[in-house]
C-alpha cells in the first residue's frame, strides 16, 4: 500500500521553462496527456518566462484532473506567477505551493 502512495507522490511532470501564449497550447495538450496518464502534479521549478496564458493552462490541468477524480498538486510556483494570480483573483483556484 505504501509503494502506491509513493508513486502517487512522484508522479509529477515538469511545466517546462517558459509558458507563454505561444507556447500554451503545446503545454495544454502536453500536460492533459500526462494527467490522463496519471500524473497528479506539475512542479514548476523550470518555470522561468511566463504570461496570464501560464494561468489558464494550470487551471486547464486542475479541472482535468479534478475530472479524472485525482487531486492535482502545483508545486515550486514562481513567486511573480503567484502574484499575478492573486492579481486576477484566481489564486485560491489553484493549488499551488511556492
Amino acid at each position: 500500500m505504501s509503494e502506491v502512495l509513493n508513486a502517487a507522490v512522484v508522479s509529477r511532470f515538469e511545466s517546462g521553462a517558459t509558458l507563454t501564449h505561444e507556447s500554451a497550447k503545446a503545454a495544454l495538450e502536453a500536460g492533459l496527456q500526462r494527467i490522463a496518464a496519471g500524473a497528479n502534479g506539475v512542479d514548476c521549478a523550470p518555470l522561468a518566462q511566463f504570461d496570464s496564458s501560464a494561468l489558464a493552462v494550470l487551471l486547464a490541468w486542475e479541472r482535468a484532473a479534478q475530472a479524472r477524480g485525482v487531486p492535482f498538486e502545483i508545486v515550486n510556483l514562481p513567486a511573480g506567477l503567484a502574484s499575478l494570480a492573486q492579481a486576477y483573483g484566481v489564486d485560491t483556484l489553484l493549488s499551488a505551493r511556492h
